[in-house]
């Protein structure tokens, strides 16, 4: 659900091109007046909102193009003949204007041209959009920094960008490799066949992450700063299990889902103190609710979706922010926080998604 606050823009259509047989590329103009509205960070996204069948549909989608760019563009897939995707597709032509949001989301890292450091990308399908526009952004602003990709396929033939990337490597041949990885394809190398998961990443990290020729006394693993994933809840489930566990600490983990997810991308690793009989007074959309919890054994967001309220969410994961709220009176703990920064904590911001409660009234 959109925030009632959020503003649109009519953008013209530049180009349209199929890339695969499900996947379309869509560039959009921006016009000199708009140039400050959407200024954005690599790994962000945008909302499209256009008509279906005489309704409106909001759909997000993140850029391809980097910030340096002068157009935005965008990688879309169609999952089905009936999609809204595909009529977006069908509908829209060149020259054409959608509405489009301001650019959000919190999928980004700091840039530190002055640094040597190497970041890993994980995508899986079209997860590569945010990771392309991330891989750009930093081959052009950071000189001292060499990126690793892996990519995840079904086949040679649904791979999304694979001149772009072969183009980059060439462009940095010793600051960029791509690794493919295609799960309903045979490849020589056994390494390369099957889906992205916490066993590639072991295979990944001594066979290909292993022998750093600027330190001998030390492999490209250890070297890693930054890991950004992005993909299906599993996928990223996995992969982000795998590099914490292998030593990569939790807040220099990045990940963006492309779709809900009701699971935690970590294990919950606390344990609570019982609190039973827990008053909740909350403000959604207007309208003041109280509610009464059985106990703080789940977590808000899972027991008042329960209870039927409206709340909104897309992950449960901690990423996306869709839950965020303002803790108003009483305590609650934070299982995950990968979305609020520690001054919006201090500010008493919270997800619902990973909010326990911790007093018998909030």
């Amino acid at each position: 659900m959109k925030k009632p606050d959020e503003q649109f823009h009519a953008l013209k259509i530049a180009k349209k091109e199929e890339l695969t047989k499900n996947v379309f590329l869509l560039e959009l103009n921006i016009p000199t007046g708009l140039k400050n509205n959407f200024r954005y960070q690599a790994g962000q996204y945008v909302t499209f909102k256009y008509t279906v069948a005489d309704r409106w549909v909001f759909h997000d989608y993140s850029m391809v193009s980097a910030p340096y760019e002068d157009s935005l563009v965008f990688a879309i897939k169609i999952n089905t003949d009936a999609s809204d995707a595909q009529t977006l597709f069908t509908d829209y032509k060149v020259g054409d204007l959608l509405e489009i949001s301001e650019p959000k989301g919190r999928f980004t890292i700091n840039s530190k041209p002055d640094e040597f450091r190497t970041i890993l990308g994980f995508a899986a399908g079209i997860g590569i959009t945010p990771i392309i526009s991330h891989f750009k952004a930093l081959l052009h602003a950071e000189p001292r920094t060499r990126l690793f990709l892996f990519y995840g396929n079904t086949t040679v033939e649904n791979v999304v960008f694979q001149e772009d990337l072969q183009k980059l490597e060439k462009s940095y041949p010793n600051r960029l490799q791509v690794h493919y990885f295609y799960s309903k394809e045979s490849h020589p190398n056994q390494l390369f066949q099957g889906r992205l998961d916490e066993h590639k990443v072991k295979l990944i990290i001594n066979q290909i992450l292993n022998y750093d020729d600027t330190d001998e006394e030390s492999t490209i693993w250890d070297a890693v700063d930054e890991v950004l994933i992005c993909g299906k809840g599993e996928m990223i489930k996995s992969i982000a299990n795998a590099c914490y566990n292998h030593g990569i600490p939790k807040r220099n983990i990045h990940f963006e889902l492309f779709e809900s997810y009701n699971e935690d991308i970590y294990p919950q690793e606390k344990a609570f103190p019982l609190v039973e009989d827990i008053e909740v007074q909350f403000k959604l959309y207007g309208e003041n609710y109280t509610t009464l919890l059985k106990n703080n054994r789940y977590k808000l967001l899972q027991q008042l979706l329960e209870q039927k309220f409206p709340v909104p969410y897309s992950c449960k994961s901690g990423i996306c922010g869709i839950c965020e709220c303002r803790l108003v009176a009483g305590d609650v703990e934070l299982l995950e926080n990968e979305y609020l920064t520690d001054r919006e904590e201090a500010e008493g911001r919270i997800l619902a998604c990973q909010a326990v409660a911790m007093s018998p009234k909030i």
